[in-house]
């Protein structure tokens, strides 16, 4: 399960994907988990779920890969779905005791199960398309304006960048610690819910602790190198819109028109 965590893992290879711009990525991926959202309809999903398909064949990411990471929301998506089957009120399919599903909750059941299926794999492709130095960059340059109100847009970045940068460092250290418990005897498979929770304090503390002297550690490297945040700061690959990345916005721009003629002309709606 370790493993499968794929959030803030960078996968390298050469797509055009990856050599798009970071904000670019960003905005796409924002633009998509909002369609997700605010476009409700069959059609729109079947163009959303073109519309991703084809990224994630342009980033010549592994689909396996990428799906990864839905392992560590399952318990998320069940409850997501069992909650929206049984208390979406409508017309009645089936009744378990005083229980009963609708039509109307499997509908939204089984759009909010996509929705959530695709901000996950959504999310996954830029941040295995983007290295977390682009990502720092291009977040601070695309909110840049924001510091005309005094908002720290570097460290704001920056703590993003290092939080991802981290992840899969502290899942490598969870199945070190994790494989060194149960060589000493350590179980943490079998027993009820409470005893699976007690059986993680002696994984927990010394994570805790391998976490902090991590923290530490950076705090002095970056101290030692005379980091003093973003002011007067120089980038060694300055970002630069090219062709691809305005080719990427023309796309997200009918990406969007499209999205907004399906939703008022073609009406394939099973919706709530």
């Amino acid at each position: 399960m370790i493993r499968d965590i794929t959030l803030g893992q960078y996968y390298p290879t050469n797509s055009v994907v990856h050599k798009l711009d970071p904000r670019v990525k960003l905005v796409a991926t924002l633009v998509f988990i909002i369609s997700l959202f605010a476009f409700r309809s069959v059609s729109s999903y079947v163009l959303a779920t073109v519309f991703l398909a084809g990224v994630i064949k342009l980033s010549r990411v592994p689909f396996k890969f990428i799906t990864k990471g839905l392992k560590t929301i399952i318990v998320l998506l069940l409850i997501t779905v069992v909650f929206n089957l049984f208390l979406i009120p409508g017309t009645p399919v089936l009744t378990i005791w005083k229980l009963t599903i609708t039509l109307e909750g499997i509908q939204t059941a089984a759009f909010m199960a996509i929705r959530l299926i695709y901000l996950i794999i959504g999310s996954s492709v830029m941040t295995l398309t983007t290295t977390p130095n682009d990502l720092t960059d291009g977040m601070e340059k695309g909110l840049g304006f924001l510091k005309a109100v005094h908002v720290p847009v570097h460290e704001i970045s920056m703590m993003m960048s290092i939080a991802l940068r981290f992840i899969p460092i502290l899942m490598d250290e969870t199945d070190k610690i994790m494989k060194a418990q149960m060589a000493r005897g350590a179980d943490f498979e079998s027993g009820g819910l409470i005893k699976k929770a007690k059986s993680l304090i002696p994984l927990l503390v010394p994570l805790f602790i391998s976490a902090f002297r991590r923290a530490n550690d950076l705090a002095m490297a970056m101290e030692a190198r005379g980091y003093h945040g973003g002011e007067g700061r120089t980038k060694m690959r300055p970002l630069e819109y090219k062709s691809r990345d305005k080719a990427a916005y023309l796309l997200l721009v009918l990406y969007l028109l499209a999205m907004f003629l399906l939703k008022n002309f073609v009406k394939v709606e099973m919706w709530f």
